[in-house]
C-alpha cells in the first residue's frame, strides 16, 4: 500500500464543508482540519500510483473550496497499531 499525506488549502468558511466531502471516500483514513500553512490534511492509503493519479486529479482536486495542494508520499511507515 501508498501512504500518502494530502495537504489543502481552503477558502475562508468552506471548511467544514470541504471535511465533509471526504468523510465517506474509501481512500481517505482520516482527514483533519488544521491549524497553520493548510487548513486540511488527508492521510490516504492507495494500491497503486495511478489511483493516487486519479484521486489527486479527479477528487481533491476538483472539491469546490480546495484552492491549493501538496502532496507527500510516505518513504516508511511505522505504527503504534502494529
Amino acid at each position: 500500500m501508498i501512504s500518502v499525506y494530502i495537504l489543502g488549502k481552503v477558502g475562508t468558511g468552506d471548511e467544514l464543508e470541504v471535511l465533509d466531502t471526504f468523510r465517506d471516500t474509501a481512500q481517505v483514513r482520516k482527514a483533519s482540519l488544521t491549524y497553520g500553512t493548510y487548513d486540511l490534511c488527508l492521510e490516504t492509503l492507495f494500491e497503486t500510483m495511478e489511483e493516487l493519479d486519479d484521486f489527486l486529479f479527479n477528487v481533491v482536486r476538483k472539491t469546490p473550496g480546495i484552492t491549493d495542494t501538496v502532496t507527500l508520499v510516505a518513504a516508511k511507515t511505522i505504527s503504534k497499531d502494529s
